[in-house]
């Protein structure tokens, strides 16, 4: 029988009535056998996350040396889920085991990781499912440093005799058993490792909408939803802020080429997006483009040298300069004589003046500025390859409403078009350039 593996985020394990939904979902296909869940999410607008709490618990430890109060919140809110889904669980033995070893650790990822423990335990309850810790099976090393091969290893060892689990996500363990944890929504990550491991057919992430949009559906109204997108676009559109999988989530499910099915707990009626290696030619004519996403908080290190492309050098030196302030950049489109590096505002922040001074005395430029509020909007689309004219199509749309380009820059791939405007601008433009490609 083939294998789903099946992710349920933070509103999927928000509160009994959802974690109801989930076990009626799994129960629905008996391919389900491995299920990977987050820490309970929001319950409504102006609630709290369980993981932000459980990091105001570790600042609390850090300032007054306990977090009495705090876990007391978390406390209350595991035990209402479990008495609201009356099963026979003892949470306040696994409550009480966590908040003594809060105490007895001081680690702020060990602190975050419970939210996932204690919503693995619950789910595995409901279900009947074995409980498997990552922390015995996701592999880090003592830097914190995920080890991919060594994981894929101790995941298929794992669960080679066990017919189904539930796993929680974020987070593993090194060889001493000190916890670690992936990014801000890494239990997308764990799913797909353990998708990849177990020789799942199928990855499904559940969360509460229903897929990927071609645009974001607070600026674009009504935007197409996406039936199909390739691993390539999704790592396109999720960099530029579709945050609706983890982007690196791909790398585990591509070695197997597994599909990923983006569905929507609260909706599971609907197909959702499905996520494959490569797109057939026949899905490739239905559209010129995928997505349109965007980030806003930009500036561009705009610099000027007549005969700067002879000078050898001249490129190594300027990305020198961000390197010794620990700076990263995102895009660097240049010309004969002048060259435009675009960097996050969070990276240049504070650092403006100094870098500039180094810059000038390293590559002695003819004129240097620094350009701020800008956004960046990426069109993404393999498409894109097969018809021509479609950088016109964007451009002639950005004209058409006078919104001026600060940068534009195209892969090699023609898969993704990236242009930075004035953050002003920044929903015109999305708009401009979704209704040029909505007929096409």
């Amino acid at each position: 029988m083939s294998i789903t593996v099946a992710k349920f985020g933070g509103t999927s394990m928000a509160d009994a009535k959802a974690i109801t939904q989930v076990a009626e979902i799994i129960k629905q296909d008996a391919k389900r056998r491995y299920v990977v869940v987050s820490a309970p999410g929001k319950r409504f607008s102006q609630d709290h996350k369980v993981t932000d709490m459980l990091y105001a618990c570790y600042h609390d430890l850090q300032i007054n040396g306990e977090c009495k109060d705090t876990f007391d919140k978390i406390r209350d809110r595991f035990k209402g889920i479990v008495a609201d889904l009356a099963i026979d669980l003892d949470i306040d033995s696994y409550l009480d085991k966590v908040e003594e070893e809060m105490n007895k650790y001081d680690s702020a990822e060990f602190c975050a990781s419970r939210g996932e423990y204690l919503s693995a335990v619950i789910m595995a309850k409901v279900l009947g499912y074995t409980f498997i810790d990552a922390k015995d099976i996701m592999v880090f090393n003592e830097n914190g440093d995920f080890q991919a091969e060594l994981t894929n290893e101790k995941v298929k060892s794992a669960l080679a005799n066990v017919e189904r689990a539930v796993v929680p996500g974020f987070y593993g363990g090194d060889e001493a058993g000190i916890v670690h944890t992936f990014s801000r929504g890494g239990s997308d990550v764990s799913g797909a490792v353990i998708a990849r491991a177990v020789g799942a057919s199928l990855y499904e992430n559940w969360t509460d909408v229903n897929g990927f949009m071609s645009a974001d559906p607070r600026i674009v109204e009504n935007p197409k939803p996406i039936a199909t997108l390739s691993y390539k676009e999704l790592r396109e559109l999720a960099y530029m802020g579709a945050n609706v999988l983890h982007p690196e989530s791909i790398f585990p499910v591509r070695i197997s080429k597994i599909p990923i099915n983006i569905r929507n707990t609260f909706c599971p009626a609907a197909d959702g997006t499905m996520i494959v290696a490569d797109l057939d030619e026949k899905e490739l004519g239905k559209r010129v483009i995928t997505g349109i996403a965007g980030k806003k908080g930009y500036s561009i290190v705009y610099i000027e040298k007549s005969m700067m492309n002879s000078e050898l050098g001249f490129v190594r030196k300027v990305l020198a300069v961000l390197e010794y302030y620990n700076i990263s950049f995102e895009h660097m489109p240049s010309g004969i004589d002048t060259m435009s590096i675009v960097i996050a505002d969070s990276e240049l922040a504070g650092k403006e003046d100094v870098v500039i001074e180094r810059i000038k005395k390293v590559v002695n430029p003819d004129h240097i500025e620094i350009k701020s509020g800008i956004s960046l909007i990426a069109t993404v689309g393999q498409g894109m390859s097969f018809k021509p004219g479609s950088a016109a199509t964007l451009i002639g749309a950005l004209a058409k409403e006078k919104i001026n380009i600060r940068m534009i820059d195209q892969g090699s791939s023609e898969m993704n078009i990236i242009v930075g405007i004035a953050t002003n601008d920044y929903e015109r433009a999305i708009n401009a350039i979704y209704q040029a490609f909505a007929s096409k």
